[in-house]
């Protein structure tokens, strides 16, 4: 009787939406009807969007922070801001070559083997991460002088760097869990963590960015210690959020992640060929895409620098601003990397396919309505960042223009997400690749000597309309899907394996 009674608790808490199976439902067909779809689609991509909003919330708190400081420090996270992201899009690569995997395993009823994929991105992606840390350590002290920074700035810029390159390890592993856990079906928890995120750096900000002061509560004053590091001070915040992310992050996802815990599995973390190189086909091309694209960005970046301080500070915020508008279809996009990575692994095809338009519409609407509250709250955004009227007036002009580009930049970022639950990764890649050196650049250096900054920014909104098009226009050819689904009847096949210790 007791273990009736205990078979009967287990699957009532597992039928409670809180314990909703994601992975279950996709393979039994509980997404049959349209109804359905939608909701787990918002399932999953509000936890999200909320995730990466909260994310931008702070930033938005760092660049105030850092912004009342002046426009020296301002500028001086701005110019090396490009290079940050490509060793950001490095590690998303890398990590995308395993989680999808796990994704399409998962899909299948594998999860034994899901938790080997597991235990060899930790070691992969750990490994990759130490080396770039040492990148970027030994090359911080010239990369401003580099990307043409005023003398002014460049220690201050150097040592933002170095410490953001310290914490390279610590970041990647938090990636890592997080994406894992998406792809298992679980945005709730990342969520709330990369929400807690949030709040702690902006707490350790707080007492690391400003000396100590005197403050005012109620009427009360109250000394406030501060280590009055400014522009370093933000940069070893963020690290110290992420320290405490990440081993939250992690020990959710070996000791209570429903498909990915290893409470009870052993498992190998030494990399296995066949893993590496599945996880090199999907992460190669996004890899190699974000480097030179990022490549794209410094160059930009270059282009903007003889504009002035006053110029690179606004392109920074304007920059920090608009990605209130783009996270969210970031958000969606990871909805779409779980449902298309599963419904794949699961072998369902048509319900891939409509996951990818319900997904599409939804970031397309969503960054539509932020597009146009941008364009109306671009003078209320820039006065969080700095007090600088020129900086601000500037910064407006970049939004009102960006504005525009919002529902085809959806069209893009959807469809990559979409495309990399596939594990379709090459001629999305080629696509952005072709899209910001074939067109954004040439507009760029073409109009900044005649228009200035407002030049620079009409080029990237002519871009981002020109490469959601072309991703929109793949996405309803449904070619992608064929080759994807193919794929993953190889990839679960052959990764389900076990392991031979003496090939290692």
């Amino acid at each position: 009787m007791s273990g009736e009674n205990s078979s009967s608790a287990k699957e009532s808490r597992e039928k409670k939406p809180g314990n909703l199976d994601i992975a279950e439902v996709l393979r039994n067909g509980g997404a049959d009807t349209l109804g359905r779809q939608l909701r787990l689609t918002l399932s999953l991509s509000l936890p999200s969007v909320f995730a990466q909003l909260s994310t931008i919330v702070m930033e938005y708190i760092d660049a105030s922070m850092v912004g009342s400081l002046g426009a020296e420090a301002s500028a001086s996270i701005g110019i090396v801001s490009t290079t940050t992201w490509l060793f950001w899009g490095i590690g998303s690569a890398i990590v995308a070559g395993f989680s999808v995997q796990a994704a399409h395993l998962i899909g299948a009823d594998k999860d034994d083997s899901a938790r080997r994929i597991v235990g060899q991105a930790i070691f992969s992606v750990g490994i990759v991460a130490v080396a770039l840390g040492l990148v970027g350590w030994g090359i911080s002290g010239r990369l401003p002088v580099w990307l043409g920074g005023d003398s002014s700035i460049v220690p201050s810029a150097s040592s933002y760097f170095r410490i953001f390159s310290l914490g390279l390890p610590v970041l990647f592993m938090n990636f890592l869990a997080g994406s894992l856990l998406r792809c298992s079906g679980n945005t709730l928890i990342p969520g709330i963590l990369n929400v807690t995120m949030c709040v702690l750096d902006v707490v350790f900000n707080w007492f690391l960015i400003f000396p100590s002061r005197d403050i005012l509560v109620m009427g009360v004053g109250i000394t406030v210690p501060g280590a009055g590091l400014g522009v370093s001070g933000a940069a070893l915040g963020t690290v110290c959020a992420e320290v405490v992310t990440a081993s939250l992050m992690m020990y959710y996802l070996l000791r209570k992640s429903r498909h990915l815990n290893m409470r009870k599995h052993l498992v190998s973390f030494i990399p296995r060929r066949e893993t590496l190189r599945r996880a090199l086909k999907i992460s190669l091309p996004m890899g190699t895409e974000h480097i030179i694209m990022c490549g794209a960005q410094i160059f930009l970046t270059i282009i903007v620098a003889p504009l002035g301080t006053v110029a690179i500070a606004a392109n920074a915020f304007a920059i920090t601003a608009e990605s209130l508008c783009y996270t969210p279809g970031f958000g969606v996009a990871d909805a779409a990397t779980t449902l298309v990575g599963q419904t794949i692994g699961a072998g369902r095809r048509n319900l891939t396919r409509r996951f990818a338009y319900i997904t599409m519409g939804m970031g397309i609407g969503i960054m539509t309505v932020m597009g146009l509250a941008m364009y109306l709250a671009a003078p209320m955004l820039m006065e969080i960042f700095t007090p600088v009227q020129e900086v601000r007036d500037m910064g407006v002009m970049a939004l009102r223009i960006e504005a525009f580009a919002e529902p085809m930049y959806a069209a893009s970022i959807v469809a990559y997400g979409v495309f990399v639950g596939a594990g379709d990764t090459l001629v999305p890649s080629m696509m952005n690749l072709v899209s910001i050196w074939g067109v954004r650049i040439p507009l760029a250096a073409w109009l900044a000597g005649t228009m200035g900054l407002k030049g620079v920014w009409i080029a990237m909104c002519i871009e981002l309309c020109f490469r959601g098009g072309i991703f929109l226009w793949r996405l309803l050819r449904n070619r992608w899907i064929h080759k994807a689904t193919n794929l993953s009847h190889i990839e679960t096949k052959e990764l389900e394996q076990p392991i031979n210790y003496y090939e290692l």
